[in-house]
């Protein structure tokens, strides 16, 4: 009986692990809300990330591991000589 309790806690451990990753995961898209330092982002696939850092609403940002990183842009084509 103790063994049979033993694999299910452990298996429910793994299972709340891999979610916490899940919810962790990357995504760039436009930040909607800001509350003080807490930080909503629509990600390009259509879902909300809630995040913490500094950014104004319509700010492009890049969230990696809850925290904001502000999204680099694109470089200036050069044309003509």
């Amino acid at each position: 009986m103790r063994k049979k309790i033993l694999a299910l806690v452990s298996a429910l451990a793994f299972s709340v692990s891999l979610a916490g990753v899940a919810l962790a995961a990357d995504c760039t898209g436009s930040v909607t809300k800001v509350e003080g330092t807490n930080v909503t982002v629509k990600c390009s696939n259509g879902t909300e990330t809630k995040a913490t850092g500094s950014a104004k609403v319509g700010d492009k940002v890049t969230v990696k591991d809850g925290k904001i990183e502000a999204s680099k842009p694109k470089p200036r084509k050069i044309e003509g000589c």
